[in-house]
């Protein structure tokens, strides 16, 4: 029998992702460093990006989708009259301009992204399209259709206005693509635009100030790194709570449904016997909690 490499570990690191590498490579690092035999991420920055990376180790890993779900927050500089292939600094310029922006058509510009709309997916991106990633297709030099996606900026501010280039505040919602928001203001101001630097700020109610950096994690201790885990109900913190008798918590753990005539209904909730964490659940019309995802009784290292 192959043996697994790692220990249990559970919890959730937040990670100040360094720029130049993906995240992928990230999160490996990071769960070597924990010798935790089990990681994954909440959503994935792009190498030339920095910021909150949140690492989901062990039991964590179950409920990754809540944070990959949550609203974002990004600072990004955006280059004015310069467009590329990928649409931030990674790729080959394709065009430049001149720059003649005043601060009311650049605010007049912003105000436009602020609120619902249909964005569409770059082609360098992640997104599979008959099982074959974007960015490969890309890659290749070809081009294929992509359906839009609806998403919402409900904060856009300027930060900062120089010549030839702009600083702002995002926040959005999942799926959004802060290089084409870049892209589409530099077409609405005429001269062009490209991401030159992002920075992911925030994630659901979790803060980059609360990271820790990959080198400060390495020269930490074992024991020391593991401190810096947070629970798995970090994750879950938009969610109610249901609290469960020990009869009833045994029951849950064995993923059986309870007729408790409990609320609020309609909505998925985290489920606690006593101060432990059990897992997630939704909560019928009629009242049933209806167990979703399950904690291991195991305890971790």
């Amino acid at each position: 029998m192959k043996r697994s490499r790692g220990e249990r570990v559970n919890g959730v690191l937040l990670l100040d992702k360094p720029g130049g590498i993906g995240s992928n490579t990230a999160l490996q690092i990071v769960r070597r460093l924990l010798n935790a035999c089990k990681a994954g991420h909440t959503g994935t920055l792009d190498p030339m990006a920095t910021g909150l990376l949140p690492i989901t180790l062990g039991e964590a890993t179950k409920f990754s989708a809540d944070l990959l779900n949550a609203d974002k927050s990004y600072r990004a500089t955006i280059r004015l009259g310069v467009t590329t292939t990928t649409g931030d600094a990674e790729g080959v310029v394709t065009v430049s301009s001149k720059v003649d922006v005043s601060r009311k058509e650049l605010d007049n510009a912003l105000a436009r992204f602020v609120g619902t709309s249909d964005q569409m997916p770059p082609m360098h991106s992640a997104i599979k399209q008959a099982g074959q990633p974007l960015y490969k297709l890309a890659r290749a030099g070809i081009e294929v259709e992509r359906l839009t996606r609806s998403i919402t900026v409900s904060r856009l501010a300027l930060i900062e206005q120089l010549a030839d280039a702009i600083t702002v505040d995002v926040d959005c919602s999942k799926g959004t693509y802060v290089r084409v928001l870049a892209e589409d203001i530099g077409r609405v101001l005429g001269c062009g635009a490209h991401l030159s630097a992002l920075r992911r700020t925030r994630a659901g109610r979790l803060n980059v100030e609360e990271a820790v950096t990959l080198s400060d994690l390495e020269s930490m201790s074992l024991d020391a790194r593991r401190a810096r885990l947070l629970p798995e109900d970090e994750l879950l913190a938009s969610l109610e709570v249901v609290k469960l008798d020990t009869t009833l918590a045994a029951r849950f753990r064995l993923g059986q449904r309870l007729a408790l005539d409990a609320e609020p209904r309609g909505c998925r909730v985290r489920v606690y016997g006593g101060n432990e964490l059990l897992g997630t659940a939704t909560i019928s019309e009629w009242g049933v909690v209806e167990p979703e995802r399950l904690i291991s009784s195991e305890k971790s290292l």
